[in-house]
């Protein structure tokens, strides 16, 4: 009987701590209020405003919708007369609250927003560092300009405010006012400059009328000195602001060619620098009126061994870009014997055949045509030795378009009769990494 009783009992326990376990183990899911969602995004709304129907929205969600070209209110439908966000501080405060309250829940608290800058303080801004620089304050000037920075710094909203209350027109102008010709610039007005420069980067693409101004003798001579100079971040943002100036200022400003040149040739460069300066260098060889004299600049500078190491380890934008300004240094004469000089040539552009894209596959094919004439005996064997008969015959198989397909086909031909003496080998096989860059 006793032995019933005890059994009895423990069988009782176990039964409840399995109950407690399970009651432990269950996963509470915590539910975010309705009021705390934003009716267009649904999600929990970190910076709450609220319009003139007196709905309250996200302000970011509220503000895309705006752009979208929407004036209603999402809710209420009624046609907004006044586009005014009023902030909900109850609201969010509440939503703080809430999330302090079940942060054991793994919750976190929303952040309290900044408070968003006004399109009358950028303008009022952008009165005051005219003003500066027309008296030649620099400090003060770059004191203003430090602020607009620190406003775009702080949301994608301040930016979007920034850039369309015209200060990137004012910017332009200050920077042609503090600019100097004749090669050299003012010391303390290098970093006034250099802080524009800086700004002006994210508020591409610039009006024709900045355009107009950043293309003037003083602007563009100020550019090309910080170019060639020794600042890495002054010589990036000058690279992106490049890719606005049309060709004929870029032609005919001194040391442009020789700045985009040192700029690729960087082993610490980033990937979007550098692809900037390859399309502003791909514009200059294809679409100049004098791109052949500027073309001869560039192989001059040792451009081609320059592309050719790039293209060793180039992820797929730079490779395509170093490849287009190859195809086209390979139209001239000069460019051509300094391509068939270098002993990578045929080995790197064989190798990204069918390796990055459609339109790296096309340069490829093309470079190699161009190179491969039919007097041109050693160099089609080498091609052959390097895997490039069985890559076009994959190529047009898999299809491609009619201009590289015509290349490819007579490239088959001429190769055809070299087959008997050369030894074909997969270029796959080839392994660069032995190679040095020359810096």
């Amino acid at each position: 009987m006793v032995l019933s009783w005890t059994k009895g009992r423990v069988f009782r326990r176990a039964h409840k701590g399995k109950a407690l376990n399970s009651v432990g183990d269950l996963e509470v899911e915590i539910v975010t209020p309705t009021h705390f969602r934003c009716p267009v995004t649904l999600d929990m709304m970190k910076d709450p405003v609220t319009l003139s129907t007196g709905i309250s929205y996200d302000r970011d969600s509220i503000e895309k919708w705006f752009e979208e070209g929407n004036n209603t209110c999402p809710v209420t439908k009624r046609v907004l007369t006044t586009f005014d966000m009023i902030p909900n501080h109850a609201l969010r405060k509440v939503i703080q609250d809430w999330c302090v309250e079940h942060r054991s829940f793994g919750i976190e608290r929303i952040p309290t927003p900044r408070i968003p800058v006004t399109r009358y303080e950028v303008e009022n801004t952008c009165t005051r560092i005219m003003s500066c620089a027309q008296h030649g304050d620099v400090n003060k000037c770059l004191e203003l300009v430090r602020k607009i920075k620190a406003w775009g710094k702080e949301s994608e909203r301040n930016k979007r405010c920034i850039v369309t209350s015209g200060a990137s027109l004012v910017l332009v102008k200050v920077f042609d006012l503090f600019s100097s010709h004749g090669g050299s610039i003012e010391n303390n007005n290098v970093s006034i400059l250099e802080e524009i420069l800086g700004v002006l980067t994210w508020m591409r693409p610039l009006s024709q009328e900045g355009k107009s101004i950043l293309v003037s003798l003083n602007s563009m001579s100020c550019m090309v000195w910080f170019l060639n100079g020794k600042t890495l971040s002054s010589r990036q943002s000058v690279v992106l602001l490049l890719k606005e100036v049309p060709l004929v200022a870029l032609e005919k400003t001194e040391g442009v060619v020789e700045g985009l040149v040192k700029m690729i040739a960087e082993p610490i460069m980033h990937a979007a620098t550098t692809k900037a300066c390859l399309a502003i260098i791909f514009n200059m060889v294809s679409s100049s009126k004098n791109r052949e004299l500027i073309t001869q600049r560039f192989v001059e500078l040792g451009l081609v061994s320059i592309l050719l190491d790039a293209l060793v380890d180039a992820e797929r934008g730079v490779c395509e870009k170093a490849l287009g300004v190859l195809d086209c240094i390979c139209d001239f004469k000069q460019g051509k014997e300094m391509a068939k000089s270098n002993a990578l040539t045929l080995p790197l552009v064989i190798k990204k055949l069918l390796r990055v894209s459609e339109l790296s596959s096309s340069f490829s094919v093309s470079i190699v045509f161009k190179l491969c004439g039919k007097t041109e005996e050693g160099l089609l064997i080498e091609a052959l030795q390097v895997g490039v008969f069985q890559k076009l015959l994959v190529l047009l198989q898999v299809g491609c378009d009619e201009s590289t397909k015509e290349k490819a086909s007579e490239l088959l031909k001429l190769l055809n009769g070299y087959r008997s003496k050369a030894e074909c080998v997969d270029s796959s096989s080839l392994d660069f990494k032995h190679l040095k860059k020359p810096f």
